[in-house]
């Protein structure tokens, strides 16, 4: 995929996140230094259901705009569902279960930080 492509499935999952209401919304550029994806976005819901619900359509949505089908984990407890888009994963958290993990905490020590505007 090149970096155009790339960009453009992050402009994708940014806006269907917007389009679905998703709160506190942040991009990490992970591209040379991690193997995982080249993007993570973490993105919280205000409670299970939406969770679910914003998980399920933008998984839906990206196969339906030939970005090919998604692994999803975490669907059934939707406290926290990973969101598996090849160069890019969207964890989508509960504010609670965000607020423990603190993914952005873990990933700020290290040397990917958050893409400008998305924070």
């Amino acid at each position: 995929m090149t970096d155009a492509d790339k960009k453009e499935l992050l402009d994708f999952v940014l806006k269907q996140l917007d389009d679905d209401q998703a709160q506190e919304v942040v991009t990490i550029d992970l591209e040379g230094k991690s193997s995982i994806a080249d993007y993570m976005v973490i993105a919280s819901g205000r409670s299970t259901r939406q969770v679910a619900s914003i998980a399920q359509k933008l998984a839906e949505k990206l196969k339906q705009n030939g970005y090919g089908p998604v692994k999803l984990e975490g669907l059934p407890a939707a406290d926290w569902v990973l969101l598996d888009a090849g160069d890019i994963v969207v964890h989508l958290f509960r504010p609670e279960v965000r607020s423990f993990y603190n993914l952005e905490r873990m990933w700020a020590f290290g040397d990917a930080p958050p893409v400008a505007g998305t924070a």
